[in-house]
């Protein structure tokens, strides 16, 4: 007897601590077993569940399992097992709680079925984390613009949910795309977005300085390190501590930068030139390029170690000819953007300046699109942009030499069909805008477009 209580004692102390939680039904559904994890999860006490049906638990994934034609009949004791089910129940504060259940139906040596035994594990932390992304997935999908990044093609869809996942991690992030894109914005999207916001972003063209200043733009150097250190200076690594440090056209960087560049990656420390002691730094590095950097290894220009290094998320901004539905988000936000810089009024663009932005190939990308509107923001005269405004080596390179003729020609006649209006009707706007079928508005535009003086 002391042998079978010793047993028992020691059964009920295991299952009492286990971290999942167990319970066990009679074949009525009936509670009769409740172990300390199912008390943690659920709120309930052995004393508040053991003699009652399971169904007070209020489970509409369970109760919606029930035998179709036997209501009071669980699925366990007909499919005999559920496995990795994943079941709403209502716990005794009143909330939600997710819970995975596997299940087992108990039966004696003669078969007879006795009961079932269930076992719960709360995910309702993972659970609601699978809602929110689903959430920002929706949000993201469709939008226009992030952290002043414009467009709503597919390709800018993919950027924003990497965007999302790369801003709370610290590994590096390289970025591809051509001169113009706006890989920048990207990194700063990713900065601006994390943790990190509130400390530096620091930007580096790599392409930009000598050799023998690189090394000591991003390390920094101690005085007396060459002829004119004459003072200690910090690098950029460690004016980025904190924060950010993004290295534009990382494929310019000589083979003996990359080697340091490595160390910092791998030991996150770095060394001032002519100093031997090493200095700690916490910064995230982005960095981007518009070289194909596996022919660079190829060739032998850069290190295969410090790529992978640096491609733990890789990130390809598209250019501007794939995206080519983005062109008129990117229009509106330019035009706004130069309104409010220059407190000129304009609204829109003519459907024509748009087939004609459409029909450009763009190969210096989003920068050159932004140039082409601010030149026509100068040039235009009323509140609409008209093809002319257009700089010509764009509506040249899509205009055959025949549409340019016709255009000039279009524009002349236009001109001329609203002076003799105007003559006809002495100058009244009204009567003249009646004899060209124009509304009044539309006749003021052209005479702004024209430059007529009524």
């Amino acid at each position: 007897m002391q042998e079978k209580f010793l047993h028992e004692k020691n059964y009920d102390f295991i299952l009492d601590n286990m971290v999942d939680g167990l319970f066990t039904v009679d074949e009525n559904c009936i509670i009769t077993y409740w172990n300390k994890a199912a008390e943690k999860i659920l709120g309930y006490k052995q004393q508040e569940v053991v003699g009652k049906k399971c169904d007070f638990l209020n489970s509409p994934t369970c109760m919606g399992a029930k035998v179709a034609n036997d209501y009071n009949r669980c699925t366990l004791f007909s499919k005999g097992k559920i496995v990795r089910k994943r079941c709403i129940v209502t716990a005794k504060d009143g909330s939600t709680k997710y819970v995975l259940k596997n299940a087992q139906i108990l039966r004696d040596k003669q078969g007879n079925v006795h009961g079932g035994i269930e076992n719960i594990v709360d995910i309702t932390e993972q659970v609601e984390k699978e809602q929110q992304l689903c959430l920002l997935q929706q949000e993201l999908k469709g939008r226009s613009s992030y952290c002043k990044i414009i467009g709503n093609h597919f390709s800018m869809q993919n950027i924003y949910s990497l965007i999302e996942l790369a801003k709370d991690s610290n590994s590096s992030v390289l970025i591809f795309g051509e001169s113009g894109t706006g890989k920048e914005l990207v990194a700063h999207a990713i900065h601006t977005s994390s943790y990190r916001e509130k400390g530096p972003f620091i930007k580096v063209n790599c392409a930009a300085l000598a050799d023998t200043l690189l090394e000591s733009e991003l390390f920094g150097h101690v005085k007396g390190a060459y002829t004119d250190a004459i003072r200690d200076r910090k690098g950029r690594f460690e004016e980025a501590d904190g924060g950010t440090i993004f290295l534009d056209e990382v494929g310019d960087i000589p083979l003996s930068v990359q080697i340091k560049l490595l160390r910092v990656l791998q030991e996150k420390e770095v060394e001032r030139v002519g100093d031997n002691k090493t200095i700690k730094v916490d910064t995230r590095i982005i960095a981007a390029s518009n070289k194909d950097l596996r022919k660079l290894i190829a060739e032998g220009q850069f290190r295969e170690d410090f790529f992978y290094r640096l491609n733990v998320i890789p990130i390809n901004v598209p250019p501007l000819h794939e995206r080519k539905t983005d062109i008129p988000l990117l229009v509106d936000h330019f035009i706004k953007k130069f309104c409010q810089e220059t407190g000129k009024y304009i609204v829109s663009c003519d459907q024509d300046v748009i087939d004609i932005l459409m029909k450009y190939d763009w190969p210096g990308n989003v920068r050159e699109l932004e140039n082409a509107v601010e030149y026509a923001f100068v040039t235009c005269r009323t509140d609409t942009i008209q093809p002319h405004n257009i700089p010509e080596q764009i509506s040249n390179s899509v205009l055959s030499g025949s549409e340019i003729i016709e255009n000039q020609k279009e524009t002349l006649g236009e001109k001329s069909r609203i002076l003799r209006a105007l003559d006809s009707a002495r100058g009244n706007k009204t009567r003249a805008a009646q004899l060209l079928g124009y509304s009044r508005v539309t006749l003021w535009k052209k005479l702004k477009k024209h430059n007529i003086e009524a």
